[in-house]
């Protein structure tokens, strides 16, 4: 018993000591930024955030020490193979220390180039005093676009490195899984579709769980892109017919285009269908619905022409409309609000997403069509609502990947979007400070447990939505889609 005992102290005391340590000084100074990855250099992450873990390639043993301007709080991290793993409590009380100030950050790497170690220029991380949501959902898939094989809609805990399945097609996977959606943030409800043989809409509210067939209540075989009103009984959908074209030549390998698309808003309480002729024509293509925090208004990206194409044109250049929403008559108003004009601005307008605040619309801007994803030109921007002013957001972008799909944070001080900058193929989640002076700050990528992880795992994260807490999905919602 006394040798157990004794093993279970060694063993603490050596995984004590392989994330915290007494400081190691290197023989060389190199006037140089530390290369660590993820670049964490000079960024702004929330007060609870995970912890920032990073790695220098081709290192054998690096440290760093990272002190709190905001007291005498000093944490001293080394590790192997040049990855620094941060303990997590330890983290935490950093960052609560440094909240509303700064980290300093000094590292050291040891390798076969710098044997004896070699110091870097110290780094600054800011600790916003803004939380963070605890939660962020997402789809795992690979950046493929002709089949799947196992895919899934995931979540994750931000401020640890808790994931776990909310749903996946592990039962059946030739069903797929896509276009999840949650009112208000709120984790006790949502809605995903499940494409396939036995396919639907699936909906959880109210502790129930169930599917909805939109071709047996309404027109619409099929919806696509939804929107759930804040109020939680009204979902906005848009119903596309979509096309893919494939490229021989040059680097983006595919684009997805619609010949239709038109709006329409599903009760969730009634199990009806509510549409309006304005958003059924064939001479109009209106997709991505984002409602007001208010619930007030839907905005909508819109394309219209005398004549749509039946094949891919790269003038199809698409607006940003708001129209007038009645919650309690389930009705839109008359006045139609064009807030972003393609023919006059140029590009292609797609994802709207309005700040919890009313005040600021973010959304995607490509030099065509509605599916950026596969766009490298594809960047973020930004229109401030009162003064329709364009807010600047190039720190935010890669200007040779793609930058796509994004959330805003329930309290609108940070956002989540998708980028492809690390290799131009996966997807990789990046979040970026939108301070109280409407400033955006430099954005990082998603911590990793691993910083390695973010090469190993070859799935993308599709659609980021920020949540209040943990999904819990009832086990019974895969059998919704299950085929016998």
């Amino acid at each position: 018993m006394r040798n157990i005992l004794h093993t279970f102290i060694l063993t603490g005391l050596l995984l004590l000591l392989a994330g915290c340590a007494s400081w190691k000084d290197a023989r060389e100074t190199a006037d140089a930024d530390a290369p660590v990855f993820p670049d964490y250099k000079d960024v702004t992450v929330p007060c609870n955030i995970a912890p920032m873990n990073f790695m220098i390639e081709g290192a054998d043993r690096i440290q760093a020490r990272f002190t709190s301007s905001r007291g005498q709080n000093v944490l001293t991290v080394a590790g192997k193979d040049g990855v620094i793993d941060i303990p997590l409590r330890k983290w935490r009380e950093l960052l609560a220390s440094a909240k509303g100030g700064e980290l300093q950050v000094e590292v050291c790497s040891w390798s076969d180039e710098y044997p004896d170690g070699v110091s870097y220029r110290p780094f600054v991380i800011n600790v916003s005093a803004d939380e963070i949501d605890g939660w962020a959902a997402y789809r795992l898939i690979e950046p493929g676009y002709v089949s799947w094989r196992q895919l899934g809609l995931y979540q994750r805990d931000l401020t640890s490195f808790e994931e776990s399945a909310i749903v996946t097609n592990h039962s059946n996977t030739t069903t797929c899984l896509n276009c999840h959606h949650f009112p208000s943030y709120s984790a006790g409800s949502m809605m995903f579709h499940a494409r396939g043989a036995n396919g639907g809409t699936i909906i959880h509210r109210d502790g129930k769980t169930y599917k909805v067939d939109f071709g047996k209540i309404s027109r619409f075989k099929s919806v696509t892109y939804p929107a759930w009103h804040p109020e939680g009984r009204y979902i906005a959908f848009s119903s596309n017919t979509t096309h893919q074209v494939f490229f021989a030549e040059g680097s983006q390998p595919i684009e997805v285009f619609d010949t239709a698309s038109d709006l329409l808003v599903y009760d969730v309480v009634m199990d009806e269908v509510m549409t309006d002729p304005r958003f059924l024509t064939a001479e109009s293509l209106e997709t991505f619905p984002a409602w007001s925090p208010d619930g007030k208004y839907l905005y909508f990206s819109s394309y219209t022409s005398d004549s749509l194409p039946v094949e891919l044109s790269y003038d199809m250049n698409y607006d940003l409309l708001r129209v007038e929403f009645d919650p309690v008559n389930n009705r839109f108003g008359e006045k139609i609000d064009t807030l972003y004009n393609a023919e006059v601005q140029g590009g292609s307008a797609s994802y709207p997403r309005i700040s919890p605040d009313g005040r600021f619309l973010l959304y995607t801007r490509s030099d065509y069509g509605t599916f950026p994803i596969w766009h490298r030109e594809a960047d973020l921007h930004m229109i401030d609502l009162e003064t329709m002013e364009t807010v600047d957001l190039g720190g935010w972008n890669c200007a040779d990947e793609a930058d796509s799909y994004h959330s805003w944070s329930s309290d609108g001080r940070w956002v989540m979007f998708g980028s492809r900058r690390l290799d131009g193929r996966y997807t990789r989640l990046y979040i970026a400070h939108f301070d109280a002076d409407g400033k955006p700050h430099k954005p990082f990528l998603l911590p990793q447990e691993d910083p390695r992880y973010n090469y190993w795992r070859l799935k993308s994260f599709n659609v980021p939505e920020f949540i209040n807490a943990e999904v819990k999905l009832p086990k019974e919602a895969e059998k919704l889609f299950r085929t016998k």
